[in-house]
């Protein structure tokens, strides 16, 4: 499976970012050894739904512990048998548009 997801605490620095959380959270995805990768509105996380729902956890903690409030947006695409996905669905578009 593949989940993107996006959190956020509801609480920013005095310029309004909530940079400092997000890298955190981001942080824990990469340590979790998962296929992943961030942009500039979500973080992408590839495997099994036990161990990537046990990472956005994760993550949602170490954001919840700066912030007395946390948002989490959450988008998954459940395909059991397949993987690789994460950058094999991004190939499949790019080859039919350079035809």
């Amino acid at each position: 499976m593949i989940v993107a997801f996006s959190i956020a605490p509801s609480t920013a620095d005095e310029t309004g970012s909530v940079s400092e959380a997000v890298a955190a959270a981001v942080r824990v995805v990469r340590a979790s050894g998962l296929p992943n990768r961030t942009s500039s509105m979500f973080t992408e996380i590839e495997g099994e739904w036990d161990e990537v729902m046990a990472v956005v956890k994760q993550a949602v903690d170490v954001v919840s512990a700066v912030s007395p409030r946390t948002s989490l947006v959450l988008k998954a695409d459940i395909r059991p048998g397949f993987t690789g996905e994460l950058d094999g669905k991004v190939e499949r578009v790019e080859r039919l548009l350079a035809e």
